[in-house]
């Protein structure tokens, strides 16, 4: 076929001219091709086909993708290459099969006559198959019977350590009835006892011989065995009961009066050692070695309660021997109003600051509180027996007040009687780990049954702060949580809370704190604090005087000092500020409450502003209209009326007292923020407290943006008063016409020096009172440089107007004929000329003394505009 195609070409072309002209035109541009192939894409390779391609490998052949990995070959040419494959392929196969033939025919030769041969091999493996499951059937027999007898003998060891188990609890209840002196009842006993009451067993009450001064010396470690054999009988208790042994049952009822009467030993021991080691009476004071082994004694009761899980038998114990006593004695509804009987402590307080305080102040740390009642009074510890260390009470500030000494007579008590239990209360919970503990968990519950207390020793919470707790709302409620009287109110709030920092200071873990802030009588305690009805109170006492001041809708300023307000107004709404963090009235839990009426009154003093300065542009537009027009093409020579001074000056006085008010208003308030609200506030992020701080000062904004307003008021009448004084440089040209006396002035004018007098005396510059003398160093500049720009416009007017005036004079007297002299003297002409120069000598000596005046009110004079263009203006006339 390519041979027939080229024929055809040849005999179209004979002499080839085609060929001939494209082989030209390729050399020609050889060159350019060879440049330009650096800068081309590589070409696509062409790999033929093959047992390695990925598309003919592939487990699924893809069509689409092995033709798109193919675009560069036409579609003819891919025919022909797969045509051509598909021959290799053929031809590898013929190959493959010529290769394995003789394999493949000896194979077939190999394998005659072999049927016969496996049958004979097949008939002998029958039998053995047979013979091998015979023998595997009695090994399986051998097995079940081999396993049954392990497990008869399992079960029988089973039922031997059970019966151990049942000797160990039987010898355990017997042996622990022995060590608590407990008379074994016989069958008749037992049977007398359940007749006499079906829901409870009355045990035999077990004697012991008071007079073996040796089992008294060693009780405490006594009872300390028997509650370790106790803790190893529930044990084994514990694991028979798993096992359903009727015997548990059976003896379970001396296991109960084991325990019963164990813990009345116990709670008679513990008893016995609190009241020996906190009688200060002196009947039972002993020596030294025996306060030792009482505190040795104390520590293994406390031991043993925490060993059996008794912790709230050992609480109830410490109630009734110590704490509810003293309550009952310390706190009835007279208590306040009865004379005080302090309580001794075991060693005289000391009043130095120096000793080992802060380390035990600072074992656990207390949670910041904002504000506290009292400072603490500086105090040391003292070693009590073998404990040392023992935190002391922090006291509060007593003078004068009934409640306090009560809250410290009852600090005194926890920290003489109290803190030694907890202490070592504390060491042995932290001592014992939780796997030890065994028993029934009796901690106190809330009303709907929930558990309040984890399984340790919460002798603060459950035993101290709830009698004391307790006993302040019952007895002492009317009077501590009696809102009605918000000042006592406040100092009795205050006082408690002092009294329980102090409290959780003798806490003896950070532990115990939490415990005690979880309890539900603390939390009943501050639910009687009604702080939204003292708040409620407070808001009244203080809105009520505020609104009163602020019912006068009028600015009526007094004598401000320096740091003072100038209104009334103002000054009541700064006190009801302040009043809101001050010491007297300021609580933290109502710290969000004073924050947002701060805020109010920031506004209520806004609005009131913003009344009186419409009040004040009302009247000046009735003042305005009443007044007869001073002309409508500029002020005339007539001076301003009595009643249009003494009404600008009222004006002056109130914008300045406004404006003195609202600045000083913005001070304090940024101030208080900075130094006062927010290190009252509670702790909170620090974008909480960008936005409160956004807050107020949006608050403050609300009426330091009226200053701009004010002070355009203050410029506008001061600039209108300094006008009046600018009239009489009107008449200089007529003043100078008339006088006889032809003498070059010397002297500014007498009426420059009273230009500025209106911005002097409103700042008092020179003189003692002024109504904006407060405003001097924020405002002096800026106003006086407003108002003198606003002169010296008026003043460039005025002398515009008399060059137009004397322009057109001359111009007048130039129409004229002069008329003939005799000795041709032309007198009139040379006075003229006097006239205008010792006009503009005038004028030049105001413009100057007008610019020292300027200068004396912190006005750059020499960089000012206005002024230049007026002495450019003066000068050039001069010149002319």
């Amino acid at each position: 076929m390519f041979l027939h195609g080229n024929h055809d070409a040849s005999s179209r072309d004979p002499y080839r001219l085609d060929r001939l002209a494209d082989e030209l035109a390729s050399r020609e541009s050889s060159n350019f091709q060879d440049e330009a192939t650096d800068n081309l894409p590589d070409l696509p390779e062409h790999v033929p086909l093959s047992h390695d391609d990925k598309y003919l490998t592939a487990e699924v052949f893809n069509v689409e993708e092995f033709l798109l990995a193919r675009s560069h070959t036409s579609l003819p040419d891919l025919r022909v290459e797969l045509r051509q494959y598909l021959a290799e392929l053929k031809e590898e196969l013929v190959k493959l099969i010529n290769d394995d033939y003789e394999a493949f025919i000896s194979l077939s030769t190999n394998l005659r006559d072999e049927g016969a041969r496996l049958e004979r091999l097949r008939h002998p493996l029958g039998s053995l198959k047979d013979k091998v499951l015979e023998s595997k059937q009695e090994l399986q027999a051998i097995q079940n019977e081999i396993h049954n007898k392990l497990t008869k003998r399992t079960k029988l060891r089973e039922e031997k350590a059970l019966l151990h188990l049942l000797l160990k609890i039987s010898e355990s209840v017997t042996r622990l009835e022995s060590l608590l002196l407990i008379t074994s009842p016989d069958q008749n006993a037992k049977e007398s006892m359940e007749i006499s009451n079906a829901n409870f067993l009355i045990y035999p009450i077990h004697t012991e011989d008071g007079s073996d001064d040796k089992f008294r010396g060693n009780r405490a470690k006594h009872l300390g065995r028997v509650s370790a054999e106790y803790t190893q009988l529930l044990y084994h208790v514990r694991k028979a009961r798993a096992e359903k042994c009727a015997f548990v049952d059976e003896v379970q009822w001396r296991i109960d009066r084991v325990h019963s009467t164990l813990s009345s030993d116990l709670d008679q021991l513990f008893a016995q050692t609190i009241l020996l080691l906190t009688d200060l009476k002196g009947e039972t004071r002993g020596t030294e070695l025996e306060k030792n082994k009482w505190l040795a004694d104390l520590t293994e009761c406390l031991r043993t309660y925490d060993t059996l899980g008794l912790w709230r038998d050992a609480e109830d114990v410490i109630r009734r021997e110590l704490v509810r006593t003293f309550v009952k004695k310390s706190v009835y509804p007279g208590a306040l109003t009865a004379p005080h009987s302090p309580i001794a402590p075991h060693t005289p307080f000391h009043s130095s600051g120096s000793g080992p305080m802060t380390a035990s102040v600072t074992a656990h740390q207390i949670p910041y509180t904002p504000f506290t009642a009292f400072v603490p009074k500086q105090t040391v510890y003292q070693p009590v027996g073998s404990l040392s260390g023992l935190p002391q009470a922090q006291l509060l500030d007593d003078a004068d007040d009934p409640l306090a000494r009560l809250y410290n007579q009852m600090l005194r008590f926890v920290e003489r009687d109290i803190s030694r239990i907890m202490v070592i209360a504390e060491k042995v919970t932290v001592k014992s780990t939780a796997e030890l503990r065994i028993g029934e968990d009796l901690s106190p519950t809330t009303e709907d049954g929930t558990s309040i207390d984890s399984k340790d020793f919460q002798i603060m919470a459950n035993v101290v702060w709830d009698e004391f707790g307790r006993s302040i709302m019952t007895e002492l409620g009317g009077v501590v949580f009696s809102v009605g009287r918000p000042n006592e109110f406040r100092k009795h709030y205050e006082t408690t809370q002092g009294f329980i920092r102090s409290l959780e200071l003798l806490a003896p873990s950070m532990q115990a704190i939490k415990a005690l802030r979880r309890h539900p009588t603390y939390t009943a305690f501050e639910r009687r604090w009604q702080l939204p009805v003292y708040f409620q109170l407070r808001w009244k006492e203080l809105v009520g005087t505020l609104e009163e001041m602020l019912s006068v809708v009028r600015l009526e300023p007094i004598s401000p000092k320096d740091g003072s307000f100038a209104t009334p107004q103002a000054s009541a709404s700064w006190i009801a500020i302040s009043a809101c963090w001050s010491s007297d009235i300021y609580i933290p839990e109502l710290s969000h409450r004073f924050w947002r009426l701060t805020l109010q009154i920031l506004g209520r003093y806004k609005a009131w502003i913003d009344e009186n300065i419409s009040l004040g542009d009302a009247l000046s537009r009735e003042r305005t209209l009443t007044t007869p027009s001073r002309g409508t093409t500029g002020p005339t020579l007539e001076p301003p009326s009595a009643e249009t001074v003494a009404a600008d000056d009222a004006l002056l006085r109130q914008y300045a007292a406004a404006l003195i008010d609202i600045r000083l208003m913005e001070t304090n308030t940024i101030t208080l923020w900075r130094q006062v609200i927010d290190m009252m506030m509670p702790e909170t992020s620090s974008e909480e407290d960008l936005q409160m701080e956004d807050a107020l000062r949006e608050g403050i904004s609300g009426f330091t943006s009226f200053i701009p307003t004010l002070s355009s008021k203050i410029v506008t009448i001061l600039t209108r008063r300094c006008c009046d004084g600018l009239l009489p440089v009107r008449s200089i040209p007529s003043q100078f016409r008339a006088m006889s006396n032809k003498r070059m002035p010397m002297e500014p004018s007498y009426f420059v020096s009273s230009i500025l007098l209106p911005v002097k005396q409103f700042f008092g510059v020179g003189v003692t009172e002024g109504a904006g003398r407060l405003l001097k160093d924020g405002f002096l500049k800026s106003f006086s440089t407003e108002v003198f720009n606003n002169v010296t416009q008026r003043y460039i007017s005025y002398l515009t107007a008399m060059k137009k005036t004397e322009e057109s004079l001359k111009r007048l007297k130039k129409g004229k004929k002069s008329t003939y002299s005799l000795f041709g003297n032309n007198t009139g002409t040379s006075d003229e000329g006097r006239d205008e120069e010792r006009i503009r000598s005038q004028m030049i000596l105001d413009v100057n003394a007008f610019g020292r005046d300027g200068e004396s009110l912190r006005i750059e004079v020499h960089a000012n505009p206005s002024f230049l263009t007026l002495k450019e203006m003066v000068y050039a006339s001069d010149s002319e």
